[in-house]
């Protein structure tokens, strides 16, 4: 019976994300687009975002608002067709891919990467490679030693002697490109498959991405960016078509695999958490990866600032590729923060307008058996996503929600009016 209501839930959710969000057909180039100004962006403010984005060594940016274009701009020769790298952005595709084969009974991320690989993969001790689990490497927390690569190296190393196991899973996290590139050859192993024709009879064809792995580097075009953060916004879902099913992994995909870095979860960088670790530091920083971007995002984070980020908050997507916005790093970078500045003040407001809302309030907060929303501006639906940004329930310009059945734990609730959408934190009490 469990089973039976877990099923209802997934199809329920889903068929929700289907009616909020567009999907570009999977065999067509089409793709409707979204004046900016529908959204309340100012026009000036839109063209200064489009232009600094272009100071910044980009050749592509695309940000999608309810799964359609709101802004697309390509720059130094590149368009649509352009292909580019995505760096470490493609460890988060592989995330999704690994999900879709433990889905198809390939294999079992609980089960140690040695049933895959065969013993002897590392030159750890067997019963220390035995507690290696493809988990473990999901998650950046395998054990294994980071320095024997130089840092954002490329070099693909997998002998026994590239893999030295100095701690015990999930008691260290570690920017590790080899124990995480090894595990495209688990893919390959397991499916029988070279890994670009799995990603596209599993998962590319299914929602109109092309694209190809060379040397473990995944390559496409900036749209083709875009259509996987679609899907991954939309949970695994494209137009009806559940790409992925698996419901468990996907949240456990995108929210904190381990305790020592919460901002990561399998492959995915995750904002809004209490502190983060960056590739190649040992050091742990407290607040959220990306002040200046919502904290429900999640992203796709390559070097040379290959980004897509994912914000379920506000059913948006946000695509860059390119050169090195400013010094080179792996992941996160200072780009991400100026870019989220201005794209978080892209509301229009002329110098006699006030703003319309500037905040709300939700009262009792924390609560426990209901609570009142206070408003200053009419507003026309109220949405309530759960901390991964599912999306739970939603309601017409209601006053007062019930929410004595919720579990204890965080909960978003988002206004949205004719021109505004804000967010707020909510806390349900034991």
């Amino acid at each position: 019976m469990k089973w039976f209501y877990t099923v209802l839930l997934f199809l329920f959710i889903n068929s929700i994300i289907a009616q909020e969000l567009y999907f570009p057909p999977a065999d067509s180039e089409n793709w409707e687009t979204l004046d900016p100004e529908e959204l309340g962006w100012c026009p000036e403010k839109v063209d200064s975002l489009i232009e600094f984005v272009g100071t910044k060594n980009s050749k592509a940016f695309i940000v999608l608002v309810d799964g359609k274009i709101a802004i697309e701009a390509y720059y130094n020769g590149h368009d649509a067709e352009s292909l580019w790298y995505w760096a470490s952005a493609g460890k988060s595709l592989m995330a999704m891919l690994m999900g879709l084969a433990q889905e198809d009974g390939l294999l079992d991320i609980e089960n140690p990467t040695s049933e895959y690989l065969g013993q002897g993969w590392t030159s750890c001790s067997p019963q220390e490679e035995l507690t290696i689990k493809i988990r473990h490497q999901l998650s950046m927390a395998s054990g294994l030693d980071d320095s024997l690569e130089a840092p954002g190296s490329t070099e693909n190393c997998f002998n026994p002697e590239c893999f030295e196991c100095i701690a015990a899973p999930t008691t260290r996290w570690a920017y590790h490109n080899s124990a995480y590139r090894i595990l495209q050859d688990v893919l390959e192993t397991t499916s029988g498959q070279d890994k670009t024709i799995f990603t596209r009879t599993r998962l590319g064809n299914r929602i109109g991405m092309k694209g190809f792995w060379l040397n473990y580097i995944y390559y496409s075009n900036a749209r083709d960016m875009a259509r996987f953060g679609l899907l991954t916004l939309a949970q695994g879902n494209w137009a009806g078509d559940a790409v992925l099913s698996d419901m468990d992994y996907y949240n456990d995909m995108i929210r904190s695999s381990q305790d020592i870095n919460p901002s990561y979860g399998y492959l995915w960088w995750l904002n809004g958490q209490p502190s983060y670790m960056l590739p190649a530091l040992q050091i742990s920083f407290d607040g959220s990866l990306i002040a200046n971007a919502p904290s429900d995002m999640f992203a796709a984070l390559g070097k040379n600032d290959q980004k897509i980020y994912v914000v379920p908050s506000q059913n948006m997507v946000v695509v860059r590729q390119g050169d090195a916005a400013g010094p080179i790093v792996s992941a996160a970078s200072s780009f991400d923060n100026q870019l989220w500045e201005r794209i978080s003040d892209l509301q229009c407001l002329t110098a006699t307008e006030e703003p319309k809302v500037s905040e709300f309030e939700l009262f009792p907060n924390p609560a426990r058996n209901k609570i009142r929303i206070i408003s200053s501006q009419p507003y026309e639906q109220v949405l309530l996503y759960d901390r991964y940004g599912q999306l739970l329930r939603q309601w017409p310009n209601q006053e007062v929600i019930q929410v004595d059945d919720l579990a204890p734990g965080l909960y978003l609730v988002q206004l949205r009016g004719k021109d505004f959408i804000l967010t707020k934190r909510l806390i349900i009490q034991p």
